[in-house]
């Protein structure tokens, strides 16, 4: 532990910084609490600004979520974690700071990692940032570790920057194959081409490059972004999957159109050489908020994915929050599958348990413009089987805020809402070429939508009137037939 002396009492930086943190949250909850946009089941800070999901792993049987923090103002800085821990996914405990920025060697944030168990101690690896003259960066891959999950000892640095890479190199993913350990880094090489690069371990604290997994100008991919952050390795059903947020992608078609976006590479690993060999990039999710996912594989085998409701620098200072003292948020836990190539995203069945006040209709006959009272809610889950669609267009009105809109002649889905910075429409789209089911989970500022069991994804924040909590259905040339189940989901 770093400590500094002033006027002969010895400060330990680690302890204030903690303090400083924890009342800022104790000043501001009174306001904090009062924003009617607050969600009920989902994760978000107690003040300050989120972002990235950190650490995901389930360890001696309870779920731990560690997160990108700033207490201190809702905008970007030097970077806490902060931590929830959980046994069921659905019931979360706040625990306390688990890494604020204290060291030498991440004076300017703990910036995004992982967890691991090793032997029954839960190791945090995470990247210290730290900014120098001339607005140049340092960065450095940290180790912290706990004997109890809640606190943690800094072990310091395990790895610096290598030949070949900017400092822009962070977000350590961790895990084991077979007898060896196994890292891959965000990163951006010395020509400016983001990168997913691979390290392996015997030790846990000295780490062995061995090259690249995949980037831009690597294996077809051309001018593919010129860093990549928050990349997530993992075995599913005998593939390679890499997760990663590639930043510098310019739109292509429906695609690509955040200012940051995130998805993934299916193919096979080589682990003496660190190459992916893989096929096309695909997009994870098709909403307005939706980046630096993480992932974990729990005690059933599955492999479950947090995601971060927000994107870096796309409209964050217009959220109305802001002036409560916080802003963003989590998604709910996912699973994903593998299926015919392509992952699937699906909410845990654990939510199940938040179903309250269940309203069925069956075999619904759905005409013009037709509002449902006793679908209306402020957080709810609703699911609608398509029996059969006998028209042009498929509409669903929410909050009279978000536009769900299936176009059958021209196989487009679409999500529609207001510019948080201009107030005029803007859409997300994506082709389906059928609709069987849609799924969604509507939260008071927020909503996530399934189509046809997680084929695809849309994920958006959105801020209606408060008291406005319709729904309706419009259909346009032509009818629909389906089967339609909502259920009112507990508070937390």
């Amino acid at each position: 532990m770093v400590s500094n002396k002033e006027g002969g009492i010895t400060i330990d930086r680690n302890s204030e910084l903690i303090f400083q943190a924890e009342q800022s949250v104790s000043k501001y909850k009174e306001v904090v609490n009062q924003d009617p946009y607050r969600l009920h089941f989902h994760l978000m800070p107690p003040v300050g600004l989120l972002n990235d999901p950190n650490g995901f792993i389930q360890w001696q049987g309870r779920y731990h979520l560690f997160y990108q923090w700033n207490p201190f103002k809702t905008a970007h800085g030097a970077k806490f974690w902060g931590h929830y821990s959980s046994s069921n996914l659905v019931d979360w405990q706040e625990e306390k700071i688990a890494l604020a920025p204290s060291e030498w060697f991440e004076k300017n944030g703990c910036y995004s990692g992982s967890a691991i168990d090793d032997k029954g101690i839960l190791k945090l690896f995470y990247t210290g940032n730290v900014k120098v003259e001339k607005g140049n960066r340092e960065t450095y891959q940290c180790l912290a570790e706990s004997m109890n999950g809640i606190d943690f000892l800094k072990k310091g640095v395990v790895l610096n920057l290598p030949e070949g890479y900017t400092a822009h190199f962070r977000d350590p993913k961790v895990w084991k194959h077979k007898d060896k350990w196994y890292m891959v880094i965000g990163a951006q090489s010395k020509q400016l081409e983001g990168r997913a690069v691979l390290f392996s371990s015997e030790t846990l604290e000295d780490w062995l490059l061995i090259g690249d997994v995949a980037g831009t100008n690597i294996n077809g991919l051309e001018n593919f972004g010129y860093m990549w952050e928050c990349p997530d390795l993992f075995h599913l059903k005998g593939k390679e999957v890499l997760l990663v947020s590639p930043q510098g992608l310019q739109p292509e078609g429906m695609l690509y159109h955040n200012v940051y976006n995130t998805g993934y590479f299916i193919g096979t690993l080589n682990y003496e050489t660190g190459g992916l060999e893989h096929g096309d990039f695909e997009e994870l999710d098709r909403g307005f908020e939706f980046y630096a996912p993480q992932t974990t594989e729990d005690d059933q085998g599955r492999r479950l994915l947090f995601g971060w409701m927000g994107v870096p620098e796309q409209d964050e200072d217009k959220h109305p929050t802001i002036p409560y003292h916080w802003v963003h948020c989590m998604t709910i836990p996912r699973e994903l599958k593998l299926v015919n190539g392509r992952l699937y995203q699906q909410p845990v069945e654990e939510l199940q348990a938040l179903r309250k006040n269940q309203v069925s209709l069956e075999n619904v006959l759905i005409q013009d413009d037709q509002p449902f009272t006793n679908l209306d809610g402020i957080a709810y889950e609703l699911q609608m089987d398509t029996h059969e669609i006998k028209a042009d267009i498929l509409e669903i009105t929410i909050k009279d805020c978000v536009h769900l809109a299936y176009n059958k002649k021209e196989q487009i889905f679409t999500l529609e809402r207001k510019s948080l910075a201009t107030g005029e429409p803007e859409i997300r789209q994506c082709k389906l070429n059928h609709l069987d089911k849609v799924r969604f989970f509507v939260d008071t500022s927020s909503i996530e939508i399934f189509l046809n069991d997680g084929q695809e994804v849309f994920t958006a924040r959105m801020f209606p009137i408060v008291e406005n909590n319709a729904i309706s259905f419009k259909v346009r040339n032509g009818k629909v037939t389906s089967s339609i189940q909502k259920w009112d989901l507990d508070q937390q």
